[in-house]
């Protein structure tokens, strides 16, 4: 039967079984590589549809690309814990999935004795008692599938209404963010195009996925997560960070008044925008919602590091940005330094961990800052706005994932502190801010390396504890790992990871999505 009607209120709905799609309930595992259920699935549609996953599946071999029955293809697969079928409503491309659940009114000289043996002759259970006449009962493997249930309890005289619970996408009124220079940044969604400098050339869709990822959050993250960036030159004051700031400290001075009007030090306040930047200012960062921790003072020292890291476990921490380091292979991590970070990711947010994320810097080298040596460590590298590696990112073993940056024809646009003096200009004055030569305000300068792309990680990971707070540091990192997409050439990779890309560059969406999943 590919058609059914059912009572859904006061209206008979004729629905029409889908045949491409199907819903699970995957039994949660822990493995990085692809599943069963990923090889036989084209695509996630929609990651829970009343407790379900909606995907398309793949064509079986034979059927010269039909398939009967979606569901009867995945059922079997040893991690598939319930499968079900898709409907839509005649005229509706919107998917319609049954829950499980019926909630039945019997009429009032229907007794529970009645009511129960009703139950037990259509194999369904009793899931809750609302009043004498009123109950929710269940499917089980013996029954049939909740709508044609129901639509058999309609008919039956002793029911005065029996209507099978469902669900449907509903329509989230997400709002691309309002800051006035959105359409510059393409690294939070990449439509091929710059709006006032068309020449530029980007490819469509080389973007981190964040956009998407805000319309599963529906909206900009958890304004309780604190993004810590340690730097130098952050400008607390620059109208699209002065709002966020929380327990600034500057190390150098050992007091919350951090170093500032030093022309030297301007770093700090264009990392801190592309994280944190909100969506209703100049630019946007990828966890727009987010709380910013600023940190100035730098140090390579055992004790500047142990510092650095203990003041983040003890005010509250959830993600460190660092986009800062050395590849000199002379002074590797010893054993406090490795101690002090392996302690802010595991005990740090009360034991689940910071996530912590360092530049794998931007020397061209085929060796990565030593910090992203240690295991805890998120190490970040770069990707151009056509999904490619530029030359100045460095590589290496221990490299865990890129995100977009400049290197291509288009560089990053983030904030600019008030004292940056610029880069000198052809004839040596210093007021050069932006690649293109394009004038887009004073606050803001074109930005990149490394140095962009792990905040842009740091943020996306905010937007992966504001989907599941409960995941530790270990698990953020996983996540990725697991989500990111393999950009570059296919050869770049061996076994799914690459000393370019890492294991690819970064998805917000994929991550946020799976993150959800695993929530418990």
């Amino acid at each position: 039967m590919t058609k059914i009607t059912v009572n859904f209120g006061n209206k008979a709905v004729v629905l029409k079984k889908n045949k491409q799609y199907a819903g699970v309930k995957q039994i949660q595992t822990r493995s990085l590589g692809p599943s069963e259920l990923d090889n036989s699935v084209k695509a996630v549609l929609y990651p829970n549809i009343g407790g379900f996953k909606i995907v398309s599946v793949k064509p079986q071999e034979g059927t010269r690309g039909l398939m009967s029955d979606p569901v009867d293809a995945l059922r079997s697969l040893d991690e598939v814990e319930v499968g079900t079928h898709v409907y839509n409503i005649a005229g509706s491309d919107k998917p319609l999935v049954p829950t499980g659940s019926i909630y039945i009114t019997f009429n009032e000289k229907v007794t529970t004795a009645e009511q129960e043996a009703l139950l037990a002759k259509y194999n369904l259970v009793l899931k809750e008692r609302k009043s004498e006449q009123k109950l929710v009962a269940s499917v089980t493997p013996q029954s049939e599938n909740p709508l044609k249930c129901a639509s058999k309890f309609q008919r039956l005289k002793s029911v005065a209404r029996a209507e099978p619970d469902i669900d449907i996408p509903l329509d989230h009124y997400f709002t691309t963010p309002s800051a006035s220079l959105w359409g510059q940044m393409w690294h939070l969604e990449n439509k091929g195009k710059i709006p006032d400098n068309p020449k530029l050339h980007l490819t469509a869709g080389a973007d981190a996925k964040v956009v998407e990822a805000w319309k599963l959050l529906d909206g900009f993250g958890n304004p309780n997560i604190v993004v810590a960036v340690i730097d130098i030159g952050i400008d607390v004051n620059h109208p699209d960070l002065a709002s966020k700031i929380v327990k600034p400290w500057d190390f150098w001075s050992n007091s919350d008044q951090l170093l500032a009007n030093d022309p030297l030090y301007t770093h700090g306040t264009p990392c801190a925008s592309v994280a944190v930047a909100p969506a209703d200012g100049g630019m946007c960062g990828s966890a727009p919602s987010a709380r910013l921790m600023p940190l100035s003072g730098t140090g390579f020292s055992i004790e500047s590091t142990e510092n650095m890291f203990n003041y983040c476990i003890e005010k509250g921490a959830d993600i460190v940005s660092c986009s800062w380091g050395t590849l000199d292979e002379s002074f590797t991590l010893n054993e406090e330094k490795i101690s002090a970070i392996t302690k802010a990711a595991t005990k740090g947010r009360n034991g689940k961990g910071c996530v912590i994320c360092f530049a794998a810097g931007n020397e061209g080298a085929e060796t990565l800052n030593v910090y992203g040596a240690h295991p805890n460590v998120i190490c970040v590298g770069a990707t151009t706005s056509d999904d490619e590696h530029p030359d100045y990112s460095n590589c290496g073993p221990t490299l865990t994932i890129c995100a977009p940056s400049n290197g291509g024809e288009v560089p990053i646009l983030a904030a600019r502190a008030s004292w940056d003096e610029g880069n000198p200009n052809e004839d040596g004055a210093f007021k050069y801010y932006y690649g293109d030569g394009i004038d887009r305000g004073t606050h803001y300068q074109h930005f990149g390396g490394t140095s962009s792309a792990t905040p842009l990680v740091a943020g996306i990971c905010a937007l992966i504890l504001s989907a599941n707070p409960n995941l530790t540091a270990a698990e953020v990192k996983q996540i990725l790992i697991q989500t990111a997409d393999k950009v570059g050439p296919a050869d770049e990779y061996t076994e799914g990871y690459s000393n370019k890309f890492g294991y690819g560059r970064v998805n917000a969406a994929k991550a946020v999505q799976e993150a959800i999943k695993r929530k418990k």
